[in-house]
């Protein structure tokens, strides 16, 4: 390669980046959320950023590596979200069984067909690749941590048993709220879901810790 294009590639690199990265990140998390990982090629990025292949590398890495930088930013915002609906309670127990709701939120059944993107990430990936394994077991502790808080809140509150055991409620808690993500995945009637998140809800949040 002559000098000339070695001081033009040279030139291009030391640009300041032209893109917002916050919009660039929503899009990318919104393609492999959609498509999944292995279903997503570097044209399909390219489409939803607007960015050509080089803008690309030189900022986030490869693909792999732009994909464990959005999966670790969802998992962020998902943490902060559990956090900050507890935090804002006026009682923690409504907080909690608002999340094990989540999955049916949305009445036209959208969010449980779409799913979470940390779950989906978890089921197609974490049993291949290390690095996915990885980061969804440091969410999932992370979310645990947060719900066991929530759980120990509510016992003060007096809406739980002060003898139930935070973090095993948690634990169980956050499986349900999966599992209510995984079942509407595969496309399971939105008024059998809501149903049976109701059940759950019930079963592990009971409206008064009792006598």
């Amino acid at each position: 390669m002559d000098r000339s294009v070695n001081n033009r590639y040279g030139a291009d690199m030391a640009r300041p980046r032209q893109f917002d990265e916050e919009t660039v990140l929503r899009a990318v998390c919104d393609q492999f959320w959609h498509a999944g990982y292995a279903a997503t090629s570097l044209q399909d990025l390219m489409r939803v950023t607007g960015l050509g292949k080089g803008s690309l590398y030189a900022a986030f890495g490869d693909k792999h590596e732009l994909f464990l930088r959005v999966l670790r930013r969802y998992a962020a915002s998902l943490d902060r979200a559990v956090r900050g609906s507890i935090d804002s309670a006026p009682r923690a127990i409504d907080a909690l069984r608002s999340f094990v709701m989540t999955p049916v939120g949305d009445p036209a059944g959208h969010a449980a067909r779409r799913g979470c993107f940390l779950a989906n990430s978890t089921t197609e990936l974490a049993s291949t690749d290390p690095a996915v394994a990885a980061e969804a077991q440091r969410a999932y502790e992370g979310i645990t941590a947060t719900l066991t808080e929530g759980v120990r809140r509510a016992q003060v509150e007096g809406d739980l048993s002060a003898s139930a055991d935070p973090a095993g409620v948690a634990r169980a808690l956050l499986a349900a709220q999966q599992g209510l993500t995984y079942m509407g995945r595969t496309g399971m009637d939105v008024e059998m879901l809501s149903a049976t998140a109701d059940s759950l809800a019930a079963q592990l949040l009971p409206t008064s810790a009792g006598p």
